[in-house]
């Protein structure tokens, strides 16, 4: 587990993501109108405005979100998200009516950020760049005071960016929030908002008929910076998938179970307040690689028919390790994201494949020499996402060896299979917390014990009706 401290400390990777900050504060400072960087003190006054707007969304970022500093293709996506609207912005002052600011569709902002990120940072995000748009237009006030209400409602309709009306009512918000509190600055300060009449309203039209732009920007942002839409994550759960059909078909034990761990590792997801569409996506492509020699896994076996008895334990230990390989050969073939592959990667971590490392033993006295041909090759799991997964799939697979099924028998085995995991530090490199494993060891025994529950018995002739 990580060390909160540790985690808030700039990184290498922090400091040369600084660069793309810098290089941003010029070209702010480039397009700044030049009225107001006339002399060197004017000049001056610019950079550190734009510097202490940079500063306080670099500390944030590093703060509360510093995944994104540590990756440079998810900062440089940050960074242009700001500078496009800024340029807009000066492109509009400069050669046409000021009076179409009102047509730019700020609110495009926090939509395109919450289907990446979250509201909180989608709406930082939106203050930064209105506050940095407002230096240069006339009326800056009122200009970002109605471009902040308009993002704010986008935001707080935007609770489930997958639907697609979604988007339509966000466009309809923003076109209702422009439009009532124009009118309201008009009327309360006629001389604050200037022209206000009906070819002002056609503006706030256009601007929300602008945001439905905010889907193929989505698509296109997603395919250039290896981003992951709830829209995607949908497409891919969808058990009418190509991969997910032939999954079922050539290894139905092994799909069954990854149902399972994704009903498991959603609900714990939820609750601790990981992402839980990616979470069931990736259980459901966790074990994809036992497509490959589907034989050789217990739940795929049938009549007691089992392969291993025939090979010895360094053999079958590598035809079980494989299917970690062989899993994100077939995710790369069938181009699943790459935030998917991590959960075939991870799900394991590197762990040994005990049973066979066991009965190794058995015949063979030296250990250590034989320990790396036993042991997955990881990484360990990186993500909370990862961590609940590698953890629902080690719990659904050891409660279908209880013979007894009661609230005792299933909480001393997910307290066991957990405490194993984290004695062998699979957990590490994740920044999960201890209240995260208690919230989720509590959902597992919930959830299996309702999946495992007792059902009455019925007379013979009714039996079928239950």
């Amino acid at each position: 587990m990580t060390d909160i401290s540790k985690a808030r400390r700039p990184s290498v990777k922090h400091i040369f993501n600084l660069g793309f900050f810098l290089a941003s504060i010029l070209v702010v400072v480039a397009v700044w109108p030049p009225e107001k960087c006339e002399t060197w003190s004017e000049l001056l006054g610019s950079i550190l405005i734009v510097s202490s707007c940079y500063l306080m969304l670099y500390l944030f970022l590093s703060h509360f979100r510093p995944e994104i500093l540590e990756v440079t293709r998810k900062t440089i996506f940050i960074i242009l998200i700001i500078l496009i609207f800024i340029v807009i912005t000066r492109i509009v002052i400069s050669f046409a009516n000021p009076e179409i600011l009102f047509l730019i569709p700020f609110s495009i902002i926090p939509i395109v950020i919450c289907t990446f990120y979250d509201a909180r940072l989608a709406l930082f995000i939106l203050v930064i760049t209105l506050i940095l748009a407002g230096f240069i237009v006339p009326a800056s006030f009122e200009f970002v005071f109605i471009s902040f209400i308009s993002g704010v409602s986008a935001i707080f309709v935007l609770t489930n960016i997958y639907k697609r009306a979604k988007i339509v009512y966000s466009s309809l918000s923003v076109v209702a929030s422009y439009s009532v509190i124009y009118f309201a600055l008009s009327i309360m300060n006629g001389s604050a908002v200037s022209g206000a009449n009906f070819a002002d309203y056609k503006l706030f039209l256009g601007n929300g008929i602008l945001i439905l732009l905010s889907y193929p920007l989505i698509f296109l942002f997603e395919r250039k910076f290896y981003f992951l839409s709830d829209t995607t994550l949908l497409e891919l759960s969808n058990l009418d998938n190509p991969l997910l059909r032939r999954f079922a078909e050539e290894a139905p034990g092994s799909f069954q179970h990854s149902l399972q761990v994704a009903n498991l590792a959603e609900e714990a997801a939820r609750i601790v307040g990981a992402n839980p569409l990616l979470v069931r996506t990736g259980s459901l492509y966790h074990d994809i690689g036992k497509i490959i020699n589907s034989g050789f896994f217990i739940e795929n076996q049938k009549n007691g028919d089992n392969p291993h008895r025939n090979i010895d334990p360094v053999e079958s230990s590598e035809i079980i390790i494989n299917h970690v390989n062989e899993g994100v050969l077939l995710a790369r073939k069938y181009k699943l994201p790459v935030q998917i592959i991590d959960f075939i990667r991870t799900h394991h971590g590197t762990k040994k494949a005990y049973f066979f490392y066991m009965k190794y033993l058995e015949t063979e006295k030296s250990s250590t020499a034989a320990e790396s041909k036993f042991s997955y090759p990881g990484p360990k799991p990186f993500t909370r996402e990862t961590v609940i997964v590698m953890m629902a799939d080690a719990v659904e697979a050891a409660s279908r060896t209880l013979e007894k099924f009661n609230e005792q028998t299933i909480g001393e085995l997910i307290e066991k299979i957990i405490s194993i995991q984290e004695q062998d530090d699979q957990f590490a490199d994740a920044p999960v917390t201890f209240r995260d494993l208690t919230e989720v060891k509590s959902i597992f025994r919930k959830r299996l014990l309702n999946i495992h529950h007792t059902r009455t018995v019925y007379p013979e002739k009714y039996s079928g009706d239950s």
